[in-house]
């Protein structure tokens, strides 16, 4: 066996990570609907050699308009225009649990597979807010706790269809005439609290066998949740301390329910901002940070907080009487971040904003491709990461510089791969091939 390797995601956001990125003059402020923009970012990723992309995505609008570009492409489809654009990296879209049906959701991510040849993933959420919940019919979001378990059965009636069909049901005998073996393909005959499905899945299975289970959840049932079904977790964790801990706790959770623990990749988000000096790297960040509009920030941080943005004064800290995280039926994990990164660090809304204006919680690295390349290192071999989720403050510019400089440093010390090893995204996150639902039902069929 090997070195462990390092492993690369790129999140993709229109212009870059920064909420101002778009005001720059050299972005370009449609590029989160120009197909050849993600066609660019796709290319330059793959060229370094990246595991894999992400689009994230919301069953609403995302965000303040005025703020910053807010429209996004559906990522399964533009996951299969960047199928047909790539060869290697792997695709990972995100859908939500609590807006979509298993089947049809089952059936576009296995789509997504066979298009790309096996580099399909699924970023899984379950979605907070009472935007979305009103774009479909109802009056608020569900419960945290319910969101959550209809989630959990989401997943189960999704792999049961995956499943459905055996490896070998598809024969292709021309001469018998036989295209596929019928007692191979099977109903999966769910019901359930919030699911009945008969299938059997109208696609036959894909090249990875399972998309590759992405989560992004810090709760305790994002965490729970992310033990029981996750291959790979995103998460945002400020410091080197809430990402060791993170990162033990994951791995703990995982073996309790009976999983391999090197099998479930933690991946932590970086916002990298690179200069020739370090101090060229932070001017970068002060001119991002001073385009922030601050009406829009406010009102932002005010939804996330649940209080009226006439209480958030930008020159003072956060109220003393904010709610607690079990009164916050919204994204918990992100709540409690945020509140506690105020406190600890006595920040003022103004100072607050621009942090997270910069990544959203994820930590910012300002400094030299060095710089950058050592705090990956350090993470990577001190019980913190398995690798990281890339986030691009600026976007092309940011990417192209991370791939050029720091890239190359990580191969010369041997932590990152020069070439694919595989031609799946499994295979490049060193997982094994997903199968979780087949049985000894399928035994009788094999030998035939």
């Amino acid at each position: 066996m090997g070195a462990r390797q390092l492993h690369l995601n790129l999140f993709l956001l229109d212009t870059g990570h920064h909420e101002a990125s778009w005001r720059l003059p050299s972005s370009d402020p449609h590029a989160n609907l120009s197909l050849e923009a993600h066609q660019h970012l796709a290319r330059v990723a793959e060229e370094a050699r990246f595991d894999s992309l992400f689009l994230a995505d919301s069953p609403a609008l995302f965000g303040e308009p005025g703020r910053r570009p807010s429209g996004r492409l559906e990522p399964t489809v533009l996951l299969s225009a960047l199928a047909v654009s790539t060869q290697h990296i792997g695709l990972i879209a995100t859908a939500s649990t609590s807006y979509n049906e298993p089947f049809n959701l089952a059936r576009r991510l296995a789509s997504v597979d066979h298009i790309s040849g096996g580099r399909a993933g699924w970023n899984i959420v379950t979605t907070a807010g009472d935007a979305a919940a009103r774009n479909f019919g109802l009056e608020g979001q569900p419960l945290h706790k319910t969101r959550y378990e209809r989630a959990s059965e989401f997943l189960e009636v999704a792999t049961k269809l995956w499943d459905s069909w055996a490896d070998d049901a598809i024969v292709a005998d021309k001469e018998a005439g036989v295209h596929a073996v019928g007692d191979r393909i099977r109903p999966i005959s769910h019901v359930g609290p919030h699911f009945s499905v008969e299938g059997p899945l109208n696609l036959a299975r894909s090249p990875q066998g399972h998309p590759l289970l992405v989560q992004a959840g810090s709760s305790e049932d994002g965490k729970e949740f992310a033990a029981r079904w996750a291959e790979a977790i995103f998460t945002a964790q400020p410091t080197l301390a809430e990402s060791q801990a993170f990162y033990a706790d994951i791995k703990r959770r995982v073996a309790e329910v009976g999983r391999n623990p090197d099998h479930v990749l933690v991946l932590p988000g970086i916002v990298p901002i690179l200069g020739e000096t370090e101090a060229e790297a932070r001017e970068l960040e002060a001119e991002l940070d001073r385009l922030i509009a601050p009406e829009y920030a406010v009102s932002q941080l005010a939804q996330l907080l649940r209080v009226s943005p006439d209480r958030l004064s930008l020159d003072e800290e956060l109220p003393d009487d904010l709610p607690a995280e079990d009164e916050i039926e919204g994204a918990k994990s992100r709540y409690t971040l945020v509140v506690d990164w105020a406190r600890r660090d006595r920040l003022t809304v103004r100072e607050l904003i621009g942090k997270l204006g910069g990544g959203r919680g994820h930590r910012t690295v300002a400094g030299t491709s060095v710089q950058v390349a050592d705090t990956i290192q350090h993470y990577f071999e001190n019980g913190a990461a398995d690798g990281f989720n890339i986030m691009p403050a600026v976007l092309p510019s940011g990417l192209e510089a991370f791939a050029s400089s720091v890239v190359p440093i990580l191969q010369e010390r041997g932590l990152f791969r020069t070439e694919y090893g595989g031609g799946t995204l499994r295979e490049h996150y060193g997982l094994p091939r997903g199968q979780r639902n087949v049985s000894l039902r399928w035994a009788s069929s094999r030998g035939r």
